[in-house]
């Protein structure tokens, strides 16, 4: 391709001159001082879930895989709990499970991010060399978008990467009609059957999302289109966004530029304004550069979410050695900063999970990757049994407070359902009203997890049945209320409607229990809430799980749970 030659001379030209202008900055960077550690007893870091020793972390950035090695970068703040002084930290895994640190990928070192290195992606270029686009902060505190690219491509961790003398490549201008303090995060950029590269960057215009579009033939020289990619009234700031294409009728993940009739497209926002992402699910109009969400899809903070919990800032990306599209995830803290600041550490990742368009072509469909399993240690199995209404019982057995956990539900009297108020509409809302002590007709039925021995503190995740116009609904809650005796911690409910019709089939629901951690799996990944919590009794050997149903109804059940080994996290 005419690119590639050029992208080589380009290359060779610019390592000339960045790698000199990085090195002096370089020194500063690499030890920068931490003004907290973390305090000795940490009954609440994770075992498997990612993250590093100490300090805060945010938005995964980046994520790829690069001759077999899986790449994370990440918002790091390398002086304390809090955030700031931003740079992109960075380690590799061979499975998305275990991971080894290596020095920041990405540091302030020019003025086109002096003032911080925001969130970004990775482009895998058609002769497979990985680039970085990103957002800097300049002097200004304006938000431009920058490039970085390997220093030694045969160095398969890319410990080293070196910047563009040319940047920013995209800027706010007057011109332009960009707010400079509304411009960041671009998204992995995809090429077109006409040789041109696109990407979108997300920004606002009053009260209106927008995702910019830019255009180059060189990934060098970009120009920005006079419409966005799309925009949504009343939604605000678009953070990170993430626009990617998905197989119909296949699990199977493509890479980003793939179009075509045997594709749809999903474009997923994070909302500054509310802290929830959500996504819709459309057509990719090639020819006018304008992406139309399919008819039904709610383009509002109302609409699908990946997760209906904590988690913020996702990003996607291709992994070409197993073919599936692998989603990562910000869990931001449900705990006080002075609490953050005394621990030493703030922010988890989720679990990566593969992710496919659903067969009804309406909604996605998450599960976390397959090499998690490899984990799972000494298994606890309770055979199909009946849980008669108030009742529960303890999994014993397993080590509860490091989990994973599958159960599945069978409910055979479904005309005891309780009757669906037409305005509950917000299943965040109703679980609050509906929360795990409050009986029903079927459900609440689920798991107590991380649950102290007298049950003072559990946080319960369960489904409740209701008798719609034409339709079972089924609800499925996290409910915090009861999960810490701390009471400055946020202790928000969380809940989903989940598309499964329990007249046909189970009711799945698979919780992995981390410590401060429970990320729930409701009808085999059609809805997914992730919980951050802080027992301060049910914490160590000293946490329990219960299986429950507090309905007036029995169900049916059955239980496979595992103890979880340590992950390799540094």
């Amino acid at each position: 391709m005419a690119i590639s030659s050029a992208w080589l001379v380009f290359c060779f030209l610019f390592l000339r001159h960045a790698v000199v202008e990085l090195e002096a900055s370089h020194h500063v960077y690499r030890n920068l001082q931490v003004s907290s550690s973390p305090s000795e007893h940490q009954p609440y870091r994770t075992s498997y879930h990612f993250q590093p020793p100490q300090n805060w972390i945010n938005d995964p950035n980046g994520p790829m895989i690069y001759r077999g090695l899986y790449h994370l970068f990440y918002q790091y703040n390398p002086k304390g709990a809090v955030w700031g002084n931003i740079v992109w930290a960075h380690s590799t895994s061979t499975d998305l499970v275990n991971w080894t640190p290596h020095e920041p990928a990405i540091y302030p070192s020019q003025p086109s991010d002096i003032n911080g290195c925001w969130s970004g992606s990775t482009t895998i270029l058609p002769w497979g060399t990985p680039v970085f686009l990103y957002t800097g902060i300049d002097p200004q505190n304006h938000q431009v978008q920058n490039l970085a690219i390997p220093k030694n491509l045969s160095d398969p961790y890319l410990r080293e990467w070196v910047k563009s003398p040319k940047n920013p490549l995209m800027a706010p201008t007057s011109a332009n009609q960009i707010n400079s303090s509304s411009f960041r995060d671009p998204t992995s950029a995809w090429l077109g059957p006409d040789g041109t590269w696109r990407v979108i960057i997300g920004s606002k215009r009053h009260t209106r999302g927008l995702a910019i579009l830019y255009r180059s033939k060189d990934f060098i020289r970009w120009v920005k289109s006079q419409h966005p990619l799309h925009s949504a009234k009343d939604t605000g700031m678009w953070e990170c966004p993430d626009f990617f294409p998905v197989m119909v009728n296949s699990k199977l993940g493509v890479d980003t530029s793939i179009m075509g009739p045997d594709v749809k497209h999903v474009l997923k926002v994070s909302l500054d304004d509310t802290k929830h992402e959500y996504y819709t699910i459309g057509t990719y109009n090639l020819g006018k550069d304008i992406y139309v969400p399919d008819k039904g899809q709610v383009d509002s903070d109302s609409g699908l979410r990946y997760d209906y919990g904590k988690y913020y800032a996702s990003k996607t990306f291709f992994d070409s050695a197993k073919n599936r599209r692998i989603l990562l995830g910000w869990i931001n803290e449900s705990s006080s900063v002075a609490d953050d600041i005394k621990k030493g550490w703030s922010g988890v990742h989720a679990i990566p999970r593969t992710l496919w368009l659903d067969t009804s072509g309406k909604q996605l469909v998450q599960w976390p990757i397959r090499e998690i399993e490899k984990l799972r240690g000494h298994e606890v199995h309770l055979p199909k049994q009946v849980l008669e209404g108030g009742s529960a019982l303890e999994v014993s057995g397993v080590t509860a407070v490091q989990a994973d956990v599958e159960v599945s539900f069978g409910i055979s009297e479904l005309e005891k359902a309780e009757m669906l108020n037409p305005s509950w509409t917000n299943p965040q809302v109703l679980c609050s009203k509906k929360g795990a002590s409050v009986k029903g007709g079927l459900g609440p039925f689920g798991l107590l997890v991380l649950a102290s021995k007298g049950l003072q503190e559990y946080t319960a995740v369960f489904f409740r049945i209701f008798k719609g116009q034409d339709k079972y609904v089924v609800l499925m809650c996290s409910d915090q209320s009861r999960s810490s005796l701390n009471n400055d911690n946020d202790k928000t409910n969380y809940g989903a409607f989940l598309e499964v019709d329990p007249s046909r089939e189970k009711l799945s629901l698979r919780s992995l229990i981390d410590h401060s951690i429970v990320e729930s799996f409701g009808g085999k990944g059609k809805a997914c809430i992730t919980a951050r919590v802080y027992p301060t009794l049910a914490i160590d050997d000293k946490a329990h799980l219960h299986v429950f149903n507090n309905g007036t109804e029995n169900v049916q059940f059955t239980v496979s749970a595992w103890s979880m080994k340590k992950a390799h996290l540094s």
